[in-house]
């Protein structure tokens, strides 16, 4: 054997040279993904460390799935449970239709793609995996009301060419048409026991829990405060402590149907990141994310879209027609409100 030999055994071949420059790249790819990504998350405390987008504990249960899409030159995936319907309470909403709420935040989840885009040219995609159907005889929606509104946010897609966009809903996966049917299987196959919920709940209320126990009685109050906020509009006749007592109860039902539609989401999309629209901790599975900017922690389904100095930000009706914002009608449909006087109502939630 000569020095030559010698010299070729501990250089690294061309070919493995390639394949560690390409895994390096991905690597360095993905975290430029999630970095940005990460500018637009919602944190459950946004005064620690976390609220940097480079928390290594925030990144680490996201990362390892944008790089295997990167590394594969596939669009990064991305799942986000929401778009459930809007709320019954008139106080709060135009109607039980989309409007330019919905229109904003869909159009600020595609202006994520297209960042991505501009640096990876698969870019990203967001499947919206409406929740409406698995809760919705427990929160007061009807079902002809979550069909109208899943149709119209497929069509608000198509028409404003919203490409990396695509909706999952529950009724795809079954052949009946029978919703309560859907909703048995969904909680036979996925549901967990009640019970275990509320002690998880319970133990959340510890700062020293975990951090799943902490994120469910996070979730449980905010979701117990939504339920309220819905049932209390004009004409009611129930007791504020009844409303309450009871949307304690339904509170429960509600994440417990939403964590079983989560786990049958992350069967059927393993490779996804996982997005909601509820704010995360730090070295959460899933990833806090706006959905318009600014952001008052306000959903399109719980509020209308005001036009204010330029720019949509989303309130409650009862608000935004108390501050003298006026309607806007698109196609014989009520559409948003514009404030034409700088009021410090609006100020202080912007």
């Amino acid at each position: 054997m000569t020095l030559n030999d010698v010299t070729y055994l501990f250089e690294p071949s061309s070919d493995k040279l390639r394949e560690e420059t390409s895994s390096s790249l991905a690597a360095t790819t993905a975290k430029k993904i999630l970095n940005d990504v990460m500018q637009f998350r919602r944190i459950s405390n946004p005064h620690t460390a976390c609220d940097a987008s480079t928390c290594q504990q925030c990144a680490s249960p996201h990362l390892a799935k944008i790089e295997l899409a990167v590394s594969q030159g596939q669009p990064v995936t991305f799942v986000l449970p929401a778009f459930p319907g809007k709320s019954p309470n008139p106080a709060k909403v135009l109607g039980p239709l989309p409007d330019m709420a919905e229109r904003c935040a869909l159009e600020f989840l595609q202006h994520l793609c297209d960042r991505i885009k501009q640096y990876y040219s698969p870019g990203g995609k967001i499947i919206l995996c409406s929740d409406g159907r698995v809760f919705s005889d427990v929160v007061g929606l009807r079902d002809e009301d979550v069909t109208n509104y899943q149709n119209e946010i497929s069509k608000m897609i198509e028409t404003h060419d919203l490409n990396s966009i695509s909706t999952f809903n529950l009724e795809e996966l079954y052949s009946t048409v029978d919703f309560d049917e859907m909703r048995n299987h969904l909680m036979q196959h996925y549901g967990e026991p009640i019970e275990k919920l509320e002690a998880s709940v319970h133990r959340g209320k510890s700062p020293d829990s975990s951090v799943e126990d902490q994120e469910s009685h996070r979730l449980y109050l905010g979701i117990t405060r939504f339920l309220i906020e819905d049932a209390t509009y004009p004409g009611q006749t129930k007791s504020r402590s009844s409303l309450q007592k009871e949307s304690r109860v339904r509170a429960y039902a509600v994440i417990q149907r939403s964590k079983a539609w989560g786990d049958l989401v992350e069967d059927k999309f393993p490779d996804a990141v996982r997005l909601s629209i509820h704010p995360q901790s730090c070295g959460s599975a899933k990833l806090g994310i706006r959905l318009i900017e600014p952001d008052n922690w306000a959903t399109p389904w719980h509020g209308v879209a005001v036009l204010v100095r330029g720019r949509y930000m989303l309130l409650k009706r009862a608000h935004a027609e108390s501050i003298g914002a006026q309607l806007v009608m698109r196609f014989g449909r009520p559409s948003h409100y514009v404030l034409k006087n700088n009021s410090q109502e609006v100020k202080n939630e912007i």
